[in-house]
């Protein structure tokens, strides 16, 4: 069968997405983390929310892109003017990456955007895990205008050369001031993902340390925006210190609270 014939784009709703599904997750009743995202998702579909999904019919899901007006990111940015896009990724499998469809994402995103008037699209990358790489998007036409430690980019495609670029809110970012008393766990359902890592890290802290952790859930955007770390939808931590910006295992958890219980 001719791989790029066996996939397509589609825009994912609130009507649709249970039957799509999103990040790997389909079954409705089984999935507590499509239950989350599915009600996240129709909160702010009438803000401007959009969900498009790379379908295969032969693979099922293998990809998405999800963006949003910048006011309503959930990254502490100031990107109010652009669209704002939360994730990319494309191939669950590998047969199914390198056939261009994350460019075509990109560009369907940057049409929307001149389109709708917007001033261009913006995005947060990073060197580390949870997030796309810069590469994709600086052969896009995007450029750096910020970056937050520790290893933190935000990328703007600006269609006007005169226009603001986006900021991080660097005020907030590592200001970890109000947590500097036990073990603190920020998500947001944004993400999906910190539905398992953030039930088996709670189970460990307790469990395996006797800590109760403070389990904080980024209500909305605002909350999100003035989180501590630049990656918004999660972080984790412990008398005020940022042990991890994106979503861990237990196993991972627990090695790290061994070393700093030492």
């Amino acid at each position: 069968m001719d791989q790029d014939a066996d996939i397509r784009i589609i825009d994912l709703t609130p009507d649709n997405i249970a039957d799509y599904g999103v990040c790997g997750y389909k079954d409705v009743a089984k999935h507590l983390e499509l239950r989350n995202k599915i009600a996240w998702f129709s909160a702010y579909y009438p803000k401007g929310l959009r969900i498009k999904a790379v379908m295969s019919k032969t693979g099922g899901y293998q990809g998405m892109l999800e963006y949003v007006p910048g006011e309503y990111a959930h990254r502490p940015v100031q990107a109010a003017g652009y669209l704002f896009i939360h994730c990319v990724f494309v191939g669950f499998k590998s047969a199914y990456k390198g056939h261009g469809m994350a460019t075509q994402l990109l560009q369907d995103c940057v049409d929307e955007a001149r389109a709708g008037y917007y001033q261009g699209v913006a995005v947060v990358t990073r060197k580390g895990p949870f997030m796309a790489h810069n590469d994709i998007f600086l052969k896009q036409g995007f450029q750096v205008v910020d970056s937050a430690k520790p290893d933190f980019d935000l990328l703007a495609l600006k269609f006007d050369g005169s226009a603001p670029d986006p900021q991080f809110k660097h005020a907030v970012l590592n200001d970890t001031s109000q947590y500097a008393h036990g073990l603190t766990v920020m998500r947001s359902f944004q993400c999906p993902y910190t539905e398992k890592n953030v039930k088996a890290i709670l189970q460990s802290a307790e469990e395996d340390f006797h800590i109760k952790a403070n389990l904080i859930d980024l209500a909305d955007a605002q909350a999100a925006q003035n989180a501590p770390s630049p990656f918004g939808t999660f972080c984790l931590i412990y008398e005020g210190e940022i042990l991890s910006h994106h979503p861990i295992s237990s196993t991972r958890f627990a090695n790290i609270m061994r070393q700093k219980l030492q």
